[in-house]
């Protein structure tokens, strides 16, 4: 007795397109620049010894990195300092924010996801991968959500073949 069984594809037949940030990870490596290390007793920030440091210190370093400048010491830092540092850092790495490592992954993905062209998915089915080896912050989950929303016919996160729904448009 043979059994004959043509295995239908419903994923692949649903018209749904998945979306996956993951393929917006910016690979560069990220730095985190505490600028505590340049405060006097981490509390006080002397003017003189900073511009000296900021004028001697090899910026080249950071070539082609990602950097958030933030003060993990409870000291008040003025304004200019971390102005300054994103004088210096600015000519060689590929980003420069003022906060921590999630800050700096929140503006990658946001600069990734806006050179994203959006009218490839005018009035598509989308589903927003929700998975995946690499780290994606949930800021870029909102972020996509809120670009895809005025364009497509309907936002869904997860995989294709088990999906939550989001988003649906009333025609």
């Amino acid at each position: 007795m043979e059994i004959q069984e043509n295995i239908i594809n419903k994923v692949a037949n649903s018209g749904l397109i998945s979306f996956d940030l993951s393929t917006y990870y910016h690979r560069g490596e990220r730095v985190l620049y505490d600028i505590k290390d340049n405060l006097f007793h981490e509390l006080i920030l002397r003017e003189k010894d900073f511009r000296e440091f900021v004028k001697e210190h090899d910026w080249s370093k950071y070539d082609g990195k990602n950097v958030a400048i933030t003060c993990s010491s409870d000291a008040i830092v003025p304004t200019w300092a971390y102005m300054l540092l994103a004088t210096k850092l600015e000519p060689y790495t590929n980003r420069v924010v003022f906060g921590n490592l999630d800050a700096l992954e929140t503006v990658l993905f946001r600069d990734a996801l806006a050179t994203v062209d959006l009218e490839q998915f005018r009035d598509q089915r989308m589903v927003i991968k929700g998975c995946g080896d690499i780290p994606v912050p949930v800021s870029a989950y909102v972020e996509i959500t809120a670009l895809l929303r005025p364009v497509v016919k309907s936002i869904m996160y997860g995989e294709p073949c088990s999906t939550v729904p989001l988003y649906k448009r009333k025609d």
